[in-house]
């Protein structure tokens, strides 16, 4: 399959798909290697495609996730309250969309997160700890934004009570 045709089939794939799509599974359906694909994302990107890369894989961002009921909440941790911060935020109705740092020298840096669920969290930190990475919010001695989405006002303040219960949150 010529290349402009396999990234017009990623393309629709990812828009088609409302749960992110890893680089392998892509490679598997188009039968090229990972690193093909790495790369079409690359040039797809370059094209103006609005790709984001988060912890489960490809997704396109879409300006529905622009809602009206998205959020941003900062907060200060360290690694071992990680997973419950995330939990906070998942158990009562929540997305968490990205986490954003300070840096000094590059300004805010951005990570596509958007976990949704218990599993979500339980797979980004098995990821973290099988790669040995750590959080960006190590960059910042804890302290991170998050930008959440959920349904209404009422999921919100539920959520912030419970990362406020955990001194979690920064107010």
């Amino acid at each position: 399959m010529p290349s402009e045709e396999r990234r017009k089939k990623i393309e629709n794939t990812l828009r088609n798909n409302t749960e992110p799509v890893s680089a392998t599974a892509l490679a598997k359906t188009f039968s090229v290697s990972r690193q093909v694909i790495v790369g079409d994302i690359a040039l797809m990107r370059a094209a103006g495609i609005k790709i984001s890369a988060t912890p489960r894989g490809y997704v396109i961002n879409s300006e529905a996730e622009k809602s009206d009921n998205s959020y941003t909440i900062a907060c200060s941790h360290d690694d071992k309250n990680m997973a419950e911060e995330l939990y906070a935020v998942v158990d009562n109705g929540g997305t968490v969309v990205d986490v954003t740092v300070e840096h000094p020298v590059y300004g805010q840096i951005v990570g596509e997160l958007r976990i949704s669920s218990r599993y979500d969290v339980d797979l980004f930190m098995e990821k973290i700890k099988s790669n040995q990475a750590l959080p960006l919010s190590n960059l910042t001695g804890g302290i991170h934004l998050h930008t959440i989405r959920c349904r209404d006002e009422e999921a919100l303040k539920r959520i912030k009570e419970a990362l406020r219960k955990q001194s979690i949150i920064l107010e």
